[in-house]
């Protein structure tokens, strides 16, 4: 079997997981799921990051406004990276995402943009809407 043939399901698998991991983040935030030791307080830049975490993930798992919130998200994984692990501090390597500690907010950043400039693909809410609007 030629890999090329998976692609489209490859992208989609993607889109899929990597939203709902995404969206465990923003719960983990805003709802106190999965052993969350902290939850920001109500309309704080870390609670408005878990809100958009929460439902952008869900809604770019389902494939629904899919561009927009992958972009969205993408801003916001930049936001956290260079906010919270770079600081721009440049000693001891501290720019480089294994020391610290900002892999996943770099790598969410980059599937993000991905995602946004590929579209939903396969298996989404935003191709229903699509075939409904021009039928």
């Amino acid at each position: 079997m030629r890999f090329d043939k998976l692609e489209n399901l490859a992208f989609a698998s993607l889109r899929i997981i990597a939203g709902l991991m995404f969206a465990t983040h923003g719960a983990q935030k805003l709802l106190g799921l999965f052993a969350a030791e902290f939850r920001p307080p109500f309309g704080s830049q870390l609670w408005i990051g878990g809100a958009i975490e929460l439902v952008g993930g869900v809604l770019i798992a389902l494939g629904l406004f899919t561009r927009p919130l992958a972009f969205l998200a993408a801003g916001t994984m930049a936001v956290a990276y260079f906010q919270f692990h770079f600081k721009f501090q440049f000693a001891n390597s501290h720019w480089v995402p294994t020391v610290n500690e900002g892999e996943l907010s770099a790598l969410y950043c980059f599937v993000f943009l991905l995602i946004a400039a590929r579209g939903s693909g396969l298996a989404a809410l935003d191709g229903m809407r699509q075939r409904r609007r021009g039928a």
